[in-house]
């Protein structure tokens, strides 16, 4: 039919991603977004097996009823704080594939719902946040940088938040978790100089998430809102179509930066 999109004119064909905290949230809108772009997926979890097959399952069911894309979406369970693990993800991924993996998504991140003052930060508390926050960032950016595919494509992009930006009250650890991230993905751009692999983060404000909404009244809710220009919280695709962006050939002239997509709310 004239004017149809073949799998083959798909940026994203026969390239394949793995996505972290792939099966909810933002990682979920993600992963979906680029199978869409001809992308083999790799959902990523850590506890829900369910959610996590149950997206596999529909992403395959919607590949298969598109004349647009052959792509194939598989989940596979890995705690990325875990070194083992996250070699076994790679493992796995590449193995399933047949083939070297292109693009990294680290999508997957934890909030504590109380927002204590750094004060009333338990030492726990502090320790589990940067222990997936931020070593499961680098452990998952380091096994990238070892293995992406070399000489073009090869994309690592991970997902920080604004909030590094907006110095909020109660989230000291979280922002700065955070803000180590983006720090290790600045200079990992340099270091991987010459292989054709670029390295960004992308730093979402607030969207309307089950991160987001645990633990906040509605009256914060609305003052949050009200925070940003364009008057709305941002939906899963504002931030899912941005990474999808970086991740193709157009977006290669991006590199080492920390693009914020918050409407306006940091600035």
């Amino acid at each position: 039919m004239a004017g149809e999109i073949s799998s083959s004119q798909l940026p994203l064909n026969g390239r394949v991603a793995i996505v972290t905290g792939g099966s909810r949230g933002i990682g979920r809108a993600i992963a979906t977004h680029l199978l869409s772009l001809g992308a083999n997926v790799v959902i990523n979890y850590v506890s829900d097996s369910t959610q996590a097959d149950q997206l596999a399952l529909e992403l395959n069911a919607s590949a298969a009823s598109s004349s647009h894309t052959r792509a194939r979406a598989i989940a596979i369970k890995a705690n990325i704080s875990d070194p083992g693990q996250v070699k076994q993800l790679f493992d796995t991924a590449e193995h399933e594939f047949g083939s070297k993996i292109h693009i990294l998504i680290n999508s997957a991140g934890i909030m504590y719902p109380k927002y204590p003052t750094l004060a009333n930060t338990t030492v726990e508390d502090f320790d589990m946040t940067f222990n997936v926050n931020t070593k499961g960032a680098f452990l998952s950016c380091r096994e990238a940088a070892n293995r992406l595919a070399r000489g073009g494509g090869g994309r690592i992009i991970a997902i920080s938040t604004s909030v590094v930006g907006a110095n909020l009250p109660g989230y000291s650890a979280y922002a700065a978790s955070k803000a180590a991230v983006e720090t290790m993905v600045k200079i990992l751009a340099k270091e991987l100089k010459g292989t054709g692999i670029t390295a960004n983060c992308v730093a979402p404000g607030p969207v309307a998430t089950e991160l987001f909404f645990a633990g906040k009244t509605e009256e914060t809710i609305k003052r949050i809102v009200d925070a940003v220009p364009l008057g709305r919280l941002g939906q899963p695709k504002d931030v899912s179509e941005v990474v999808g962006f970086l991740a193709t050939d157009a977006g290669e002239w991006i590199n080492g930066q920390i693009i914020r997509v918050n409407g306006g709310f940091v600035i």
